[in-house]
């Protein structure tokens, strides 16, 4: 984007476990312990199925990300933030009580780094899928790797930190994690001082709440851009309750300047706010989904790619691209045209407060959005 914005990264959830896992080139188990699903290679037979049979197994471990990467590339995004809603683990600790699990074999860790994330987020409802061995292995082989996250930790302190990019003009991209129940977090997941877990928002008025503020308000220092993700929400549906909606605004009064929203399945309403940009749901970006049936009008096949692009000073938003993806065969293709103008007339439907700007240099799948 022009001048010398400051261009975020942003997608909704990236799920590498489960049938996504079993098609790279070092499946973990696949046990599961679901419903009506015992095997996690039922769900790549389920994409192949609906979306075309598969190279054979076992795939590169770029192939989930597909066009992606290189619009990526194109783009060149001053960071990049994914919220990793996956356990990187071998433990075989199921949490009790849980409908879905997901894990990913730690040796299969490339599949994340082929995006090179600047900061991975984890406050959400699946890192503790494997209990807190499982979340300690976790933290230990994202570490490892050099891969940065937020949102969850040995202990309170460590989970809230926030993670910090530096940034070509000399302030940082200051990311902060935080999961809230009414996405599925539990509330005994939450870190305490002497006890692993996620940075943990019981209600958005509470004291944890008031916490994140005053965090932002004493950590943020002149030159930094703030982001707060936040996991948020059901899964289906396009209506964003009115006490969410006062805490993504609470949040931009004390100094976030993008809110960074998943947890829905598909995308839900955007809102400028102060002059900030507030995603309330940015959908699903990785999963193993397709050939699920029920939720068809949707559209959950289709993923955006959210390029935000602030002004270094004021944090202001400048402009927003997006970019839609279609998941097929368990990999992510640029959308048709018609599935784009789907999206397009869907997110303008459904709110967004900002005005579309013409630009005859977006290919068909891509459009860009400016403040009104």
């Amino acid at each position: 984007m022009a001048g010398s914005a400051v261009a975020v990264f942003l997608c909704g959830d990236v799920m590498l476990g489960r049938g996504v896992d079993q098609i790279l080139p070092h499946p973990g188990d696949p046990e599961l312990r679901e419903g009506y699903v015992k095997d996690a290679r039922d769900y790549v037979e389920l994409a192949e199925a609906a979306g075309g049979v598969l190279p054979p197994l076992p795939v590169g471990f770029d192939w989930p990300w597909g066009d992606a990467l290189a619009a990526l590339d194109e783009a060149a995004p001053d960071a990049r933030v994914v919220n990793l809603e996956t356990s990187v683990t071998r433990s075989g600790d199921f949490a009790p009580g849980k409908a879905v699990h997901y894990r990913m074999n730690p040796e299969n860790l490339p599949c994340l780094a082929a995006v090179r994330p600047d900061v991975c987020v984890l406050a959400n409802n699946h890192v503790l899928d494997f209990g807190r061995r499982g979340l300690r292995e976790t933290l230990r082989t994202l570490a490892r790797a050099g891969l940065v996250t937020a949102g969850a930790g040995q202990h309170a302190e460590a989970a809230a930190r926030p993670a910090a990019v530096p940034l070509a003009g000399g302030g940082r991209l200051l990311v902060y994690s935080f999961g809230m129940p009414c996405s599925g977090v539990p509330p005994d997941w939450a870190a305490t001082p002497d006890r692993a877990g996620v940075a943990y928002v019981g209600d958005p008025a509470g004291a944890a709440a008031r916490g994140v503020a005053a965090r932002v308000r004493e950590e943020k220092r002149p030159g930094d851009i703030a982001v707060a993700s936040v996991h948020w929400g059901s899964n289906w549906g396009y209506e964003v309750p009115g006490d969410r909606v006062a805490f993504g605004r609470a949040l931009v009064d004390a100094g976030v300047d993008i809110v960074h929203g998943h947890s829905s399945h598909h995308p839900r309403p955007l809102e400028l706010y102060r002059g900030r940009l507030i995603l309330y749901g940015c959908g699903d970006f990785i999963d193993d989904y397709e050939g699920i049936s029920g939720y068809e009008r949707y559209r959950d096949d289709l993923r955006l790619l959210y390029l935000v692009s602030v002004d270094p000073d004021s944090g202001r938003l400048r402009g927003l691209r997006i970019t839609v993806f279609q998941a097929r065969a368990l990999r992510l293709r640029h959308a048709s045209p018609e599935d784009a103008s789907w999206v397009r007339e869907l997110l303008g439907r459904i709110g967004s407060g900002l005005n579309e700007r013409p630009d005859s240099a977006d290919p068909p799948d891509t459009w860009t959005l400016v403040p009104t």
